[in-house]
């Protein structure tokens, strides 16, 4: 159940070595976004421009680096994404549906039409196009929901996956296309945010491009509380130890339903872990020392590490032979996540209609933390309830799908009933979710009720 294998002393230097020059390529990527005016005022991330640097270095570019420390960057990111899984649950509390229905109903069925959409459209042109002429694997559409809902940690997380089904080349073309997914939504969100402005959907966008990349003393806040005496043990520490319970809860849960669901990945096993670490420290003395800042803290460094590994590793090989059908894949799910945003955001959200799209569009081709960044560059103030509602609909969202259980399961169904009958069942699902949204009244005409931030009527 739990690996035990023995690991020398020479194998942790080594390893040690390989996460230094991690470090290193991690603060390469900052200076060089520090020098670099388009990395600004493109958000591009410091992680993302260390792991490009990484294999510009790699043995595929310049050689500087050797085909053995890059394996060894290979085998990290499966290892971090369970560590950035496993605090998601910890710490947090779920929302009242019935409190905060108006908010959670139009996010969470825009988030589930649009997942569901990104499943089912590459699926289908999977299944009528590239099968029968490209030759490739019934799972190479699940590349799109894993890589751009999912992010490159769970593009990472489920390489083993495909490598048990038999599809090695999975891994790598799911990192890659999580590069192309988070390019594609910083600077097509970027696009459409400006679009808006000129048409007065928003107020006039704020890029931040005069935002200081160094913060300021007082605009400082604290990585996490200190909530436990240190006398007792570090804040880090104990929040580490927490993350340490949720996996192995993990272990034991990938364990038991590993019989019934082969190639179950650990990281979203090791999420539940986390709930029921949450249940569990609830009902003691410990509940008020879970401090959700500092489990973040932890995340953000496991996630730029996984991101940077991640990139430096990329098996541009690979890349390169199946680059035709991945190319294609990747242009149907830009056009897919584009008119997904234009079709179903005005019609769903009655409200600053825009801004509540953005986020999701963000989330959608990229990460979570792309969302975001989109809807303070759309929204700078937070004037209206997206981030409000878009936070709220998490705990029913993130943990299922966009990286969570749904996604873990996509390249078993798609290889055990074939990419025909995984494309007709997402396109079943968002279709079935359209319908409940109209009973429900939540999708109405473009512009029946629905206003921008900025105040102005919602056209077209």
């Amino acid at each position: 159940m739990f690996p035990t294998d023995e690991v020398s002393g020479d194998a942790v230097t080594a390893l040690l070595f390989a996460v230094t020059v991690l470090g290193l390529l991690v603060l390469a990527g900052v200076v060089l976004r520090l020098l670099i005016a388009p990395l600004r005022r493109l958000f591009i991330p410091a992680a993302l421009v260390g792991g490009v640097l990484g294999a510009a270095l790699g043995p595929y570019g310049a050689g500087l680096f050797p085909e053995s420390m890059v394996t060894t960057w290979a085998g990290l990111p499966g290892v971090l994404i369970t560590v950035v899984f496993a605090p998601m649950l910890i710490g947090v509390s779920m929302p009242s549906l019935k409190k905060s229905y108006r908010l959670i109903a139009p996010q969470l069925l825009f988030g589930y039409m649009g997942d569901f959409l990104m499943i089912g459209v590459p699926m289908l042109v999977c299944a009528a196009l590239l099968v029968p002429f490209w030759d490739v694997g019934a799972a190479f559409g699940t590349v799109i929901e894993v890589a751009w809902p999912g992010g490159h940690g769970t593009a990472a997380g489920m390489g083993p996956v495909y490598s048990e089904l038999g599809w090695a080349d999975g891994g790598p073309l799911s990192l890659a296309a999580a590069t192309a997914g988070l390019l594609f939504g910083i600077v097509c969100g970027m696009v459409l945010i400006n679009i808006a402005a000129r048409r007065g959907h928003i107020a006039a966008a704020g890029r931040g491009d005069d935002a200081p990349e160094v913060l300021p003393e007082e605009a400082r806040a604290p990585l996490g509380r200190t909530t436990l005496n240190k006398d007792l043990v570090d804040g880090l520490a104990f929040h580490g130890a927490l993350i340490a319970a949720a996996v192995l809860i993990g272990w034991v849960l990938q364990s038991l339903l590993g019989t019934v669901v082969p190639g179950l990945p650990l990281f979203p096993m090791a999420m539940i872990g986390g709930a029921v670490v949450q249940a569990a420290v609830g009902r003691t003395r410990l509940a008020g020392a879970v401090d959700p800042g500092s489990l973040r803290a932890i995340q953000g460094v496991a996630l730029d590490l996984l991101v940077v590994s991640a990139v430096a590793s990329i098996s541009v090989p690979v890349v390169l032979e199946n680059i035709v059908p991945l190319a294609v894949l990747l242009l149907v799910a830009a056009a897919t996540a584009v008119g997904f945003f234009y079709w179903a955001g005005p019609r769903m959200f009655r409200e600053s209609w825009f801004e509540m799209s953005i986020v999701n569009f963000g989330t959608l081709t990229a990460v979570a933390s792309v969302g975001l960044m989109l809807l303070r560059a759309a929204d700078p103030e937070l004037k209206t309830d997206a981030a409000r509602a878009y936070a709220l609909r998490a705990p029913f969202f993130s943990p299922i799908a966009g990286g969570g259980l749904l996604t873990a399961v996509l390249p078993v169904i798609a290889v055990t009933y074939g990419p025909w009958a995984l494309a007709i069942g997402a396109l079943a699902g968002a279709a079935a979710l359209y319908v409940l949204a109209r009973v429900l009244r939540i999708w109405q005409r473009p512009g029946a009720g629905a206003r921008s931030g900025a105040g102005s009527p919602q056209h077209g």
